[in-house]
């Protein structure tokens, strides 16, 4: 997933100062201003996020910053942005780029930086007094996000500028104006006064609903933790998963001796090799009843408040539904072109699905007898079973090829080596936020600095679960800023001592959010508001969803895959079979993915009086995944509406369908890079400067015909690159 931005660009409603002068009412005001003066001159001189980090390239000093720092710093730099604002449109001048354009998209540079690093900690490292300060900053970012949005003087202001030099601009400056001017507009800078304030209200809610849904959902998913009596109870799971539930349970009270934590997504990996079949029911239930009132938390109803209040928004803006409204500023455009995408995809995935699932059955009651009925729980299990019969190969044989430090140094970075001609040096000297973090100065071929990059890969019960990917700082070429970029993920970390061994998709996970980095490292643009990973959705997954490639290449796979103890890398034998076996029963992980994005677009693709209850939402995501021929028992959508953090939590609503359409870019990406040479420099080179460097500075479609020479994406490559044919 991308970035974890802290929301300001939800808005909100306003909170304005009276229109009363301030003078006229209170005679002393000119003493109050002036001491209040005196307190923000205080403020800015003593809290460390105020001032200009004296690390090297100006790394976030959290040996210095305290929880307590944050909401002080973020309530200054609102007031400087406001400042900043109020000096755009009071300025007598007529409206020109500089003093309009650049000067709003520079009007935020304190506060950007200090929430985007508020951001980084409010994800990974949530304590109790983090939560509190994020409840609280919430409405007031959002507040701001309304004033200015809906700040009539200044939309003016840029409106003038976009009527009379848009077409006369070049480059980058013509980009900026014409993403910033389509930004007010869809907000609704163009709606009547009646309207506009019933926006804010709306808003203002949906904020308020997002912080609940972020408060809820990490908390329901650590209490849905499954508790272990015994150890027998544990049978096929390897010492190191066995330890790893001895750890999860201390770090939690020991209310058992072991207890398995509950990931992000409906199915959990650790159901692979767990024999007990009653206890592999007890997980999948833990896992789909989280959130849903059957158990202590339910978020349907921030759920269904959400998607009438987005419907109804939409309807504002003169749009048939959210789904019309979100996707009018992406490569898909509307919802149309998704439903014939999915609908093509679905066509060719049923028949597969529905044989995979019996050839599972059959193995199954093979093993346990002819009346032995699979469920959802025994899939993973008894398709672990006949994928090892089938290629004779246990996890148990490949998982000490795979230590996550390897992966890291001798894989995703030695790619990007190859490839890019990076160099990783590691930085004791700059302090993290948590000890589990290593950081990296980012050199290129000359040897110069390009970036910083974070890694943050083991789970904690202050972290949101999943993985992403986020900065400290965004490159900007007009503010003379390299890239501070983060990566964190959800792995569980070994035992004091012991190597930290992981999944093959735990590799690839790796290795798709180092996709998103690169976007950020190798940026190269003028201004923060294109640089990076600011682009439509459905095209930001497609650097990640690429960089996987990499991690299969014989020559990278080579490099990282060594045994943890010997240091020898994997026998040709044993890599030939994992490689074969990478997609076996490949139909699953599509039809999982197919299931999540149909419930999103069925949510947004409703008016507001068609909005279920809170009652009736479990019914509506089974009608929705019956009409579009995707609902399967044995294949449930990797989230389900009450846990789809993506859909209500972020920023992925009516956009879930991205990490689909951007796999075909990625395919066909992927495909161009094997015929012209993986790991030729001059191919990567290529891809850096036409794409990955440019952020949002072109146009995307042009983007990718520069580099595939291809005028559209083939989609027909995605099934055969998933090994669902």
């Amino acid at each position: 997933m991308r970035t974890n931005k802290f929301l300001y660009t939800v808005v909100a409603v306003s909170v304005m100062a009276c229109a009363i002068p301030a003078e006229a009412a209170n005679p002393n005001s000119a003493r109050i201003h002036h001491s209040m003066k005196q307190q923000q001159a205080q403020i800015a001189e003593t809290n460390p996020l105020l001032r200009e980090s004296k690390l090297p390239f100006g790394a976030p000093d959290f040996n210095v910053i305290k929880p307590t720092d944050y909401l002080p710093a973020i309530k200054y730099a609102i007031q400087q942005k406001r400042d900043a604002i109020r000096r755009i449109t009071e300025n007598k001048q007529k409206p020109t780029f500089e003093n309009t354009v650049v000067a709003y998209e520079e009007s935020d540079v304190l506060l950007d930086r200090v929430t985007s690093i508020f951001s980084g900690i409010a994800g990974a490292h949530k304590t109790p007094e983090i939560a509190a300060t994020q409840t609280e900053i919430s409405p007031l970012l959002t507040a701001l996000e309304n004033e200015i949005m809906f700040n009539k003087e200044l939309f003016q202001r840029i409106k003038y500028v976009y009527d009379r030099q848009y077409k006369k601009l070049k480059g980058e400056d013509k980009k900026l104006l014409g993403e910033i001017y389509r930004k007010f507009v869809h907000a609704g800078a163009l709606l009547s006064e009646e309207k506009m304030a019933r926006m804010k209200e709306i808003n203002m809610r949906i904020s308020e609903l997002q912080q609940q849904w972020g408060d809820i959902l990490p908390e329901a998913t650590n209490t849905a933790v499954v508790w272990v009596n015994s150890k027998e109870e544990l049978a096929g799971l390897s010492d190191a998963d066995i330890a790893q539930c001895k750890k999860d349970a201390e770090s939690r009270g020991s209310k058992t001796p072991y207890c398995i934590v509950i990931v992000n997504t409906t199915q959990q990996a650790i159901l692979t090799n767990l024999q007990n079949r009653q206890l592999r029911k007890r997980v999948f239930e833990a896992s789909v009843h989280r959130a849903d009132g059957t158990r202590q938390f339910n978020t349907f109803p921030i759920v269904v408040e959400i998607a009438r209040l987005r419907a109804e928004k939409a309807a504002i803006m003169g749009y048939e539904n959210y789904a019309s409204y979100s996707l009018s500023n992406t490569m898909a455009g509307k919802p149309d072109n998704v439903y014939s995408f999915l609908r093509q995809l679905i066509t060719d995935y049923n028949p597969k699905a529905d044989a995979e699932t019996k050839a599972i059955s059959d193995y199954a009651k093979k093993k346990e007898g002819n009346a032995f009925e699979l469920q959802p729980y025994d899939r993973f299990y008894y398709s672990a079973k006949m994928k090892e019969d089938t290629y004779q190969l246990t996890d148990d044989e490949i998982k000490p090829y795979f230590n996550l430090d390897s992966v890291q140094q001798n894989g995703v970075f030695y790619a990007a080596h190859r490839v890019y001609g990076l160099s990783f040096k590691q930085r004791h000297d700059i302090p993290t936020y948590h000890p589990d973090m290593k950081v990296f100065e980012v050199l290129d071929r000359e040897g110069n600095t390009i970036a910083l990059f974070y890694s943050d890969y083991f789970r904690r019960p202050t972290k949101r679960g999943g993985a992403w990917m986020s900065g400290f700082a965004k490159q900007s070429g007009l503010r003379k800023q390299i890239p501070i970029i983060y990566n964190v993920t959800n792995y569980a970390k070994a035992p004091e001592g012991q190597p930290t061994l992981i999944t093959w998709d735990e590799v690839c996970t790796l290795f798709h959010e180092f996709g998103h980095a690169l976007h950020g490292i190798l940026s190269n643009c003028k201004y923060n508001t294109l640089s990076g990973t600011a682009v439509a959705r459905d095209f930001v997954e497609m650097p990640s969803q690429f960089n996987e490639s990499f991690a299969s290449i014989p020559e990278i796979f080579d490099h990282y895959a060594r045994h943890t103890e010997t240091g020898k890398p994997m026998p040709e034998q044993l890599k030939q079979k994992m490689l074969k076996s990478i997609n076996f029963h490949a139909a699953y992980a599509l039809g999982e993915n197919l299931a999540a994005t149909c419930i999103d677009m069925a949510w947004h693709m409703l008016s507001a009086n068609e909005i279920p209850s809170a009652e009736k939402a479990p019914e509506f995501e089974r009608k929705a995944l019956v009409d579009v021929q995707l609902l399967n028992s044995q294949i449930p959508p990797r989230y389900s509406t009450s846990y789809f953090n993506h859909v209500w939590g972020s920023g992925y609503a009516a956009g879930y369908y991205s990490y689909l359409w951007t796999e075909v870019l990625a395919v066909n990406i992927a495909d161009c890079f094997a015929a012209r040479g993986a790991l030729k420099p001059e191919v990567g080179q290529s891809f850096r400067d036409k794409i990955l460097s440019r952020g949002n500075t072109r146009d995307l479609m042009e983007m990718f015909t520069d580099f595939t020479g291809m005028q559209a994406p083939d989609a027909s490559a995605l099934l055969k690159a998933r090994g669902v044919e």
